[in-house]
Formats: structure tokens, sequence, C-alpha cells
């Protein structure tokens, strides 16, 4: 993501990690997102449990469907 993508994403993160909740609330998940962290080369989304990477498929799709950020700028790095 480049520096005009972070400083967007973050300055409305609080909203996002609501929204992301709620999501994976409704889809009855056990998962929730702590907190959104940035630092000089990228965004990390942290939650509170390890997920399949069927359900970052959720997340995924939702950071690249916000107006402002550019889709193919976007890289979903998880654990292994």
């Amino acid at each position: 993501m480049n520096n005009d993508n972070k400083t967007k994403f973050i300055e409305n993160s609080c909203n996002y990690v609501t929204n992301i909740n709620r999501m994976l609330k409704y889809i009855k998940l056990e998962v929730i997102v702590d907190f959104i962290y940035s630092d000089q080369l990228e965004i990390t989304i942290v939650i509170n449990k390890v997920m399949f990477s069927l359900n970052f498929q959720i997340i995924e799709n939702y950071v690249k469907n916000i107006k402002h950020i550019i889709a193919e700028r976007v890289e979903i790095l998880q654990l292994l």
C-alpha cells in the first residue's frame, strides 16, 4: 500500500475496525479485529485469534472495496 493509501486508511481505521468486526460477527466467527497499526512499510490488522485462509478473504475483500484504496497495491500476508 502506498503512503497515500495508508494515510487515508488510518484516518478512518476506527470505522473500519467496527465494520470488519460487524461482518465477522454476522457470519458467526469468533474472531475480532483488535486494532489497526501502521508503520513505514505497511498496515497491519491485528486479530484476536488465528484464522483460516478463507476467513482472511473477508477482511481482504473489505479493504479492497474501500473507495479510496487502490486494490492492486494491497497485499494480504498471513501466518503459514
